[in-house]
């Protein structure tokens, strides 16, 4: 079946850049009904499409749209800046809806001023810190030939991630893989196309190209 998602419209990207600069109640209240006309509808159709190319090649990714999807209200609680509404539109797919930060996943994020794709683990609990670097560990070259793959490097760039500045307890500062057991992140970010480019249905296919690439890392 044919993706409903045909670009966000250029009405959605004028809103959000509006918001910007009125980030409050009074400008946006008038003007929910464009904002989930021009954004939120396509975002859905958007997380509608991807699902169908998980549904190809990570079927455990899958995930309804009002799971996937991030709301436009900000939790301003702990916050300094306490603008209301966030001025892209991005969603998260993991393999369960609970802990989402701390759950391996794929992430994307449209803006009239940024893209954003990511893949990885960006906030693990501490058992499953450990879990990743024991598997290092003990897998080294199995992860080394996924890491350095030239194919997926060349999609993807590097293997991001913040590190400790020594290792962590009980791995030795000599240990093979003290590079990757260092890290307290394991992520792919890509934050350099054309926003323009999500105005487009190729939007789809380039997103599925990434998260296909790391997809055997994730």
């Amino acid at each position: 079946m044919a993706s409903a998602f045909r670009g966000f419209p250029a009405a959605g990207f004028d809103f959000l850049r509006e918001l910007k600069d009125n980030n409050q109640r009074d400008w946006f209240q008038p003007r929910k009904e464009l904002y989930e006309t021009a954004v939120k509808a396509p975002m859905t159709d958007l997380v509608e499409a991807l699902n169908a190319e998980f549904a190809r090649f990570a079927p455990e990714y899958i995930t309804e749209p009002k799971r996937a999807m991030h709301r436009i209200y900000r939790d301003v609680r702990f916050s300094k800046n306490k603008n209301p509404y966030k001025t892209n539109a991005s969603a998260s797919f993991h393999v369960s809806a609970e802990e989402k930060e701390s759950m391996a996943g794929f992430y994307v994020s449209a803006s009239p001023f940024q893209i954003e794709l990511a893949g990885g683990v960006y906030m693990p609990q501490p058992d499953q810190t450990l879990a990743i670097r024991n598997r290092i560990a003990s897998e080294l070259d199995e992860w080394t030939a996924l890491v350095e793959n030239k194919s997926r490097k060349k999609v993807l760039g590097e293997l991001q991630g913040d590190s400790l500045t020594r290792p962590p307890k009980g791995f030795p500062k000599d240990h093979p893989a003290v590079f990757w057991i260092r890290k307290k992140q394991w992520l792919y970010w890509d934050t350099s196309f054309d926003p323009d480019l999500a105005l487009s249905p190729k939007f789809v296919k380039e997103i599925t190209r990434r998260f296909e690439a790391m997809y055997p890392v994730i």
